[in-house]
């Protein structure tokens, strides 16, 4: 008797209505574009820690789209505010994929100013398709200064997506822990593990990424076929994963290994990380082409880069700050370093193949539902 596959139930139409998205043609905008002048924003600087500067004059309004992690400290954004003369509002459909496809769905009339919260494998595409607009911040990390995409995306934090473990779950049910992601295509493991779809889920995707870059093209499907049928549990999100399926943490679920962060333990201490598993993962903010307030959106990005921002970023986005000069927690450098070995794709060459390979999972996906 084969074992009982859990995926969710209607994951293969969540993800076929995502696919569409995602494939949609759009065409390329007619003009509007922002300057491409580095460091040009009026709020070059904010928060840089003096928070003495006098009020900026009141220039309306900047929107930024997020994802729905986005969260900083209220005296950050007020300082944004206070400095640069912008009143910020934020937008969230979703998780990185939802902000991604909404992007791409406006890009002849843009619903924000600019984006936060696009993961490596989508700055890409958002570049490609000419939705965001050239700039780069004047002022930008050295450590930043690699991972830039087509003058466009800024980098802002990084992490890694990796399995991570409920050690104590595992003690007590007399359970060998996995060492690394091969153990998790066996039915001992798939049956304990709750992962993301990559096509609704950016740490899916990254997922996705690292297995095509593992496996190979011949390989890949037949990881993830056996996690399936093994009786893996597949969500549409990361909070729906780790906050309700995975047994360690603050989870109260049934499935003792999950597809999270390598920082997940400096929250989550009694967890662990599955260093075989993991693969970087970068966090980009843009102006989107076309935008209304193009400058605006230009100072966010550039505020993002402040030092305090970037040591805000840990404790309320539970990524890394792309900053390598400003320090982590404590808690974050004894708990959760990033793994020094990780799985590494090729963003851009995933990037080429991604709606051929987001098709082929889907398709597979479905097969093993329906058997």
């Amino acid at each position: 008797m084969s074992r009982p596959v859990r995926i969710r139930t209607g994951l293969a139409a969540l993800s076929l209505a995502a696919l569409a998205l995602t494939g949609c043609s759009v065409s390329a905008p007619s003009g509007g574009s922002a300057s491409s002048t580095a460091g040009s924003s009026p709020a070059a600087g904010a928060a840089s820690g003096s928070g003495s500067s006098a009020p900026a004059q009141d220039k309306g309004t900047v929107t930024i789209l997020t994802h729905d992690s986005f969260a900083l400290p209220d005296d950050l954004i007020a300082r944004f505010e206070q400095e640069s003369g912008y009143t910020l509002v934020t937008t969230a459909p979703g998780d990185a994929g939802a902000v991604v496809n909404q992007v791409l769905l406006s890009k002849d009339a843009p619903v924000a100013d600019g984006v936060y919260g696009v993961e490596d494998h989508s700055a890409h595409r958002l570049v490609g398709q000419e939705a965001v607009a050239p700039f780069t911040p004047a002022d930008l990390p050295a450590s930043a200064q690699d991972l830039v995409v087509g003058d466009a995306m800024t980098p802002v934090d990084r992490g890694q997506v990796c399995f991570n473990t409920d050690p104590a779950w595992f003690e007590e049910n007399g359970v060998a822990e996995p060492t690394d992601l091969d153990q998790l295509r066996e039915p001992q493991y798939a049956e304990l593990t709750a992962v993301t779809s990559p096509v609704t889920s950016s740490p899916g995707l990254a997922l996705l990424a690292a297995t095509t870059a593992e496996y190979g093209e011949d390989g890949w499907q037949g990881w993830w076929r056996d996690l399936l049928e093994g009786g893996a549990k597949v969500d549409a999100s990361w909070s729906d994963a780790y906050a309700v399926d995975f047994s360690g943490g603050e989870g109260k679920g049934e499935f003792p290994i999950v597809l999270s962060y390598s920082s997940s333990p400096a929250f989550a201490p009694e967890t662990a990380v599955l260093e075989d598993s993991c693969t970087p993962q970068v966090e980009y903010a843009g102006v989107l082409a076309g935008a209304e307030n193009p400058e605006g959106a230009q100072a966010f990005v550039e505020f993002m880069l402040t030092e305090d921002v970037q040591a805000a970023i840990p404790d309320t986005m539970y990524m890394y700050p792309v900053d390598d000069a400003v320090a982590l927690p404590a808690e974050w450098e004894q708990n959760a370093p990033l793994v020094e070995d990780p799985i590494t794709p090729d963003p851009a060459a995933f990037d080429a193949r991604r709606e051929e390979l987001l098709k082929e999972w889907t398709a597979l996906a479905e097969e093993v539902q329906g058997s």
